[in-house]
């Protein structure tokens, strides 16, 4: 199918704006400034979105990235596992979660019996490491948020897990604090949400006692495999 007629097809999924308002010309700048939108349907698969992503100068995390790190999983997963953004290992690897707190992620999930590989789908709100690791900025955010959604459509996940308060306010645009909203189901375009503690501020508090950190996401993470089983049923 060619572009043009692909786009003309396209009706919003997230807005009411559809991806025929896109010209093929307007399609190609969508990498270059964050005032072009990025309307639902605007990319056929992941490796088209990704294409505009390796690309992207749409904020200023550009100028400083090794690479732009997308996303690492299964992409027909039923979970979508939603980070903050890059840190120093992630944009060396291009991959999302593969340091310190990606193995503790990892070994998280594994506890249940989920694997990275086949269970997952994971990625971050922004594609491109901020400086020391800094919180995104909102305007940064907000350049890369519709590619996030655009992820979201093309995987179609069952579940998705927001790793702190970046990932919660950025999707589902909730600004209460990670502490007050992890482990409540919430619903989003149809799809069953968690907010859960980013795995960085479970090495920061490493005590297992009862009611600490490491012992809720034990109670979260139970209740997301349980939610797994329930739709798959």
């Amino acid at each position: 199918m060619l572009l043009d007629d692909f786009m003309t097809e396209q009706i919003g999924l997230f807005g009411d704006q559809p991806a025929a308002t896109l010209t093929p010309e307007t399609w190609e700048q969508i990498p270059t400034s964050a005032s072009i939108p990025i309307p639902a349907g605007t990319y056929q698969d992941l490796d088209q979105l990704a294409q505009h992503c390796n690309q992207c100068q749409r904020c200023g995390l550009a100028s400083g990235r090794i690479n732009v790190v997308i996303s690492r999983g299964n992409p027909n997963a039923a979970i979508m596992i939603i980070g903050e953004g890059p840190g120093q290992q992630e944009d060396e690897q291009g991959l999302p979660f593969v340091g310190k707190s990606g193995q503790l992620l990892d070994k998280i999930l594994a506890s249940v019996r989920l694997d990275t590989k086949n269970d997952v789908y994971i990625c971050n709100v922004v594609k491109c490491r901020p400086p020391n690791n800094r919180t995104p900025t909102a305007k940064e955010a907000a350049a890369c948020v519709p590619y996030l959604k655009e992820q979201v459509r093309l995987v179609d996940p069952k579940i998705i897990l927001l790793t702190g308060g970046t990932a919660l306010k950025g999707l589902l645009g909730e600004t209460r604090g990670i502490t007050k909203v992890r482990g409540q189901w919430m619903e989003w375009e149809g799809r069953h949400c968690m907010p859960i503690f980013h795995p960085a501020y479970l090495l920061r508090n490493p005590s297992r006692e009862k009611g600490k950190p490491k012992w809720l996401m034990w109670q979260d993470i139970q209740a997301i495999r349980k939610k797994l089983d329930e739709s798959v049923e």
